[in-house]
């Protein structure tokens, strides 16, 4: 076992570069780039106090790591964009478009490369020495291709400090790598069976159908992203670092404004802190800060893909959460906070807050997993105008069997299946993640991992595509 930090760096660092090499080894050199850039920003800021050479850094900080990710995440998008809206005024002109393959978690590592960048820049860490310890940062492979995005404030630190091995830490990341795993096969790769049959052809697919497939896609992606994050907090604990909770059971929210306090922590809290923040916040006029609001979410939008299906859900959110403001000045919940309130059931006003914030959500979903904005418009048009018909309840029970876990058991498993696990996720809301049970009994606590265990090896599907953030 490695006891000197630099080596316990080095060795993280190689095996994090393998890591993401596994892809596509090519996609190690950007990597490396936006690490060193980075890294000789930061030594620069930290030797001059000359106002214009500072800010002069900072610009070729963000001007690299925005023109790699500009590049190749959003060419083709500006590209097919321009040459429609110049055809559309009768100018035809052929903006060339790149086959190029997009390097996997640049938008993940790019901001989190920013993150030392800007930080640095404004004093609120000192720069790091050794370039090792600063690819250790930037590309530590838990969290390198689907975060939680880090803060240099928070991860660097724990790089630069000595570690050694906690059998307590290891532990409680084992379970919670075992609560992720079971998360994404059992539950996100069956459910994306169903959404995938009923997305993938919309116009094919009854009203009913589509309703059931977008539910299901809530579930799904919250399941699929939220057990990334457990599986990458799990192995830091392993090596002995602890990283940020990226997810607080945002589906138990009670506005859309609590909502994105729970999902996605670290992607809200960055934009909140190096755009909302800077723009203004909310120490400004009424409608400077609903501009500042509708660009954040605007950028959110942008950063999770190249597509007009994703500026519009970013934009959505935007607007409902001016709406909240205008609609009610009371406070929602914060992520320290217990969802839903302390009580063993929901309040009726809060469950239904619950219900109708999930509404909203899973209205917004459906601009982010349709393939096209003609897609998008033709699954809401026959989730509003179909009515339910007598061929309903065959019609989903059709499209459920596109999942294998519906094949071998049924339906009512299903069901059974989601329900226990909204169940155990609002029973232990008040946790880190749902199998913090060490209160509980030794022989309990040693049944509920040996269940989760057999049902995500029995259940679990092992054919089903990779993590959907992934192409983020």
């Amino acid at each position: 076992m490695l006891k000197a930090r630099f080596l316990q760096n080095i060795f993280l660092v190689i095996v994090s570069y393998v890591f993401y090499g596994w892809w596509d080894y090519r996609f190690c050199a950007f990597l490396l780039a936006s690490s060193i850039v980075d890294f000789l920003v930061g030594r620069g800021l930290g030797k001059t106090e000359k106002p214009l050479f500072r800010k002069g850094l900072l610009l070729i900080s963000l001007t690299f790591n925005l023109s790699i990710l500009g590049f190749f995440k959003y060419w083709n998008f500006f590209t097919s964009s321009l040459n429609s809206a110049l055809s559309s005024v009768g100018w035809h002109v052929d903006i060339i478009t790149l086959n190029v393959i997009l390097p996997v978690g640049i938008s993940f590592y790019t901001f989190q490369g920013l993150s030392y960048s800007i930080d640095v820049y404004h004093r609120k860490m000192i720069p790091v020495k050794n370039l090792i310890d600063h690819l250790c940062y930037l590309s530590f492979f838990p969290q390198l291709v689907a975060g939680p995005i880090e803060r240099a404030t928070h991860l660097s630190p724990q790089v630069l400090a000595p570690r050694s091995f906690s059998s307590l830490l290891a532990v409680d990341g084992c379970r919670q790598m075992l609560w992720g795993f079971f998360k994404k096969m059992v539950i996100a790769d069956n459910l994306s069976l169903i959404v995938d049959r009923a997305y993938a052809y919309p116009q094919y697919a009854t009203g009913a159908q589509l309703t059931v497939a977008t539910i299901a896609f809530a579930i799904q992606i919250y399941c699929d992203f939220s057990a990334y994050s457990d599986i990458a907090i799990g192995t830091a604990r392993l090596f002995g670092f602890d990283l940020m909770q990226n997810f607080a059971f945002p589906y138990f929210s009670q506005s859309i404004a609590e909502f994105w306090r729970r999902w996605h922590i670290s992607l809200s809290t960055w934009l909140r802190d190096y755009i909302y923040i800077p723009l203004g916040g909310s120490r400004v006029s009424p409608f400077r800060r609903s501009m500042n609001v509708m660009i954040t979410f605007l950028a959110s939008g942008v950063w999770h893909g190249a597509s007009w299906t994703y500026v519009i859900w970013g934009g959505l959110h935007g607007a409902l959460i001016l709406l909240e403001k205008v609609w009610t000045s009371e406070q929602t919940l914060r992520v320290q906070d217990v969802p839903g309130g302390t009580s063993i059931l929901p309040k009726p006003k809060v469950l239904l807050r619950m219900l109708f914030t999930f509404s909203l959500i899973c209205f917004t979903w459906i601009f982010f997993r349709a393939t096209s904005l003609s897609d998008a418009m033709l699954i809401i048009g026959k989730i509003v105008t179909e009515t339910v018909r007598r061929s309903s309840v065959g019609s989903v029970s059709e499209l459920l069997q596109a999942s294998p876990f519906v094949q071998n058991s049924g339906v009512v498993a299903l069901v059974v299946l989601l329900g226990s696990f909204i169940l155990l996720e609002w029973l232990q809301r008040h946790q880190a993640h749902p199998l913090v049970i060490g209160h509980w009994r030794t022989y309990i606590r040693r049944i509920v991992y040996t269940i989760l265990f057999w049902v995500t090896l029995y259940w679990g599907t092992w054919s089903t595509g990779q993590f959907v953030y992934f192409q983020f």
